[in-house]
């Protein structure tokens, strides 16, 4: 058996490891591609040859190569797509670990769509009408004025209407905060950010020698009288906040709300930091922050919680005359985003696919919310979160023996605050009969409060 047969073929050339191994050639087959997955000479995504293609390279029959793919299936190497061809299968926390992964806060597979199929075809498209090397070469910091105004477009639906020359494209939310950190303050400065807070706030934060102040949260987020009281008495340069489906306790600020808190960071002047990243997915958004009041807030969206993950595009919508200044302290952290994503995600909001594929996310979403809040009727979160709260619960030893991978109130604790509680993230599971399980293992778990 010979793995050089016929014309070289760069996707096969991982076969040639089947010289050196031994046992029945099907099985050989598997064992190699399997090799070179946990080699890296194969990653996720990689188109594999044909069975009839390793046939005639190998010189074997087409039965023995079928046996050899359905072998590496098995092995959750590969998968096949109808009409497409069979591709090397993305390893996940399930399989490495043996965990179903209710720690991380993703998207989940947008409903009725096939993201592999839309990027393909919009990176063609793409490709066909721009010139590579343009493409390849580096772009300017604040984003092209067709970027910018895409990402207008993209938050219409929160911001309402907005000036693509305040909107700044940032390779992601956390680049995005930490150079608002950067400009925004000095070593020393206070800021206010929510009791239970995004874990990348406040490691950044921490790392900028900044004092985080804690403020009290309760159903709808920050408490107003609180945030009065901490402002006069902090002085704070920054008022951190989500206001909707806030990570972790996936409260959502009403519009009354909304108003109060703008209402005391205008009266005291404190600039503030609207992480919305999740503030597209309720089918009816309420206004963003910075739409009450465009002078005070810089708004960051990310595409990661709404479309993909893999999209790591932010949009930064800065208050008027600002966003040049934020754009020059971003250009030191992160020169640009990466071109091809940010003409991908441009691409999708001018044709109508980022729409679709929104739809498609906060479908799954609510399915998937449904599920939760029938197997964890305490949990808190709305109807199209990606994730839900489940207060003063813990998670125990039994958890991880239970193939459950979780996250727990210590964090997103700011400095000084106590008090328990588990981010029950739905979207990473690959599979909603997945999730299922995993919740149903999640509410036997002893000290977990049902209700």
């Amino acid at each position: 058996m010979s793995a050089t047969r016929g014309s070289p073929n760069p996707a096969a050339a991982w076969l040639r490891r089947i010289e050196t191994l031994s046992g029945p050639a099907y099985r050989r087959i598997a064992d190699a591609l399997e090799q070179a997955v946990a080699e890296g000479e194969l990653q996720a995504g990689d188109q594999v040859p044909a069975q009839r293609e390793v046939a005639r390279l190998v010189g074997i029959d087409f039965t023995t190569v079928t046996r050899a793919y359905a072998l590496a299936r098995e092995r959750g190497l590969i998968e096949g797509a109808t009409g497409r061809g069979t591709f090397i299968r993305l390893q996940t926390i399930e399989d490495e670990a043996g965990l179903v992964d209710l720690s991380m806060n993703l998207p989940p597979p947008p409903a009725g769509l096939n993201l592999a199929a839309l990027l393909r075809e919009t990176t063609g498209a793409i490709l066909a009408r721009t010139d590579p090397a343009t493409l390849m070469a580096y772009h300017p910091g604040a984003g092209s004025l067709a970027q910018r105004t895409a990402g207008a477009t993209w938050l219409a639906p929160v911001l309402g209407e907005v000036a693509p020359e305040r909107v700044v494209v940032a390779s992601g939310a956390q680049t995005a905060l930490s150079a608002l950190l950067d400009h925004l303050t000095a070593p020393g400065d206070t800021i206010i950010a929510e009791a239970f807070a995004y874990p990348g706030l406040l490691a950044t934060a921490a790392r900028r020698g900044l004092k985080v102040v804690a403020c009290l949260l309760d159903g709808e987020g920050l408490e107003p009288e609180a945030l009065s009281r901490l402002v006069a008495q902090q002085r704070p340069r920054l008022i951190c906040v989500t206001p909707t489906f806030q990570n972790p306790t996936a409260a959502t600020m009403s519009l009354a709300r909304r108003e109060a808190v703008v209402g005391v960071a205008r009266a005291a002047g404190v600039t503030i930091i609207e992480d919305d990243a999740y503030g597209l997915l309720p089918a009816d958004p309420l206004p963003a922050l910075t739409s009450l009041w465009p002078e005070g807030v810089f708004h960051v969206a990310t595409t990661a919680k709404t479309l993909s993950p893999g999209l790591r595009l932010a949009y930064v919508v800065a208050p008027p005359g600002r966003a040049e200044g934020f754009a020059s302290a971003l250009h030191a952290i992160a020169q640009m985003p990466a071109p091809v994503m940010a003409a991908v995600v441009t691409h999708w909001i001018r044709d109508g696919v980022a729409s679709r594929v929104l739809a498609g996310v906060r479908e799954e979403a609510v399915a998937r919310r449904a599920l939760a809040a029938e197997l964890l009727p305490a949990a808190v979160g709305g109807a199209e979160s990606l994730h839900v709260w489940l207060p003063r619960a813990t998670a125990t030893p039994a958890a991880k023996d239970r193939g459950l991978a979780l996250v727990g109130a210590e964090a997103f604790r700011a400095p000084g605050v106590v008090g328990e509680g588990l981010r029950i993230s739905l979207g990473a599971a690959a599979k909603r009969a997945t999730l299922g399980r995993a919740l149903t293992e999640l509410r036997n778990l002893s000290r977990l409060p049902l209700s």
